[in-house]
């Protein structure tokens, strides 16, 4: 069609990202373009360990739609003043993990404050907190994502 324009990418890739949990892990996927993100699911287990493989899944499905899988996003938890937490330790062992495991780059991410935003912005239109947990670990993820989304240069493509 004359006079019609769509935009113009580099090319067209999605970003995954993992709010990782020991019992719950948000996950959250990016539009074609890089530019949004949003909740995908939450990934139950009794253990980080205990999820690994339904997480596998998850991304294995993300590589075999339309657009290709870019890299995965993984939040490492801080406490405010930067030092490590608990958990810490096993968010990195799973990123090490994963970037052996796939061919796409792994990112770590701080994740500090990332389930207060959530929280925050799924207050605004839910006002039942027991639907806002459940709903909570994802909407981290996808503000995790939005953080790393928002913070890479884009350069439009000619």
């Amino acid at each position: 069609m004359v006079g019609t324009r769509r935009p113009c990418y580099a090319s067209l890739v999605r970003v995954l990202a993992f709010d990782l949990g020991i019992r719950r892990t948000g996950v959250a996927i990016s539009d074609a373009s890089g530019t949004l993100a949003r909740p995908l699911e939450v990934v139950q287990g009794m253990s980080l360990k205990a999820q690994w493989s339904a997480l596998l899944d998850v991304i294995a499905r993300a590589q075999v739609e339309d657009d290709p899988l870019e890299a995965v996003v993984v939040g490492v938890p801080h406490r405010l003043d930067g030092s490590p937490t608990d958990f810490t330790p096993a968010a990195l062992d799973f990123i090490a993990r994963l970037s052996r495991r796939i061919a796409v780059p792994v990112i770590p991410l701080d994740e500090r404050l990332t389930s207060v935003e959530a929280e925050a912005l799924l207050a605004v239109r839910e006002r039942d907190w027991r639907k806002r947990k459940q709903q909570l670990d994802a909407a981290s993820a996808a503000v995790l994502l939005q953080d790393y989304l928002d913070s890479r240069q884009r350069t439009p493509s000619a």
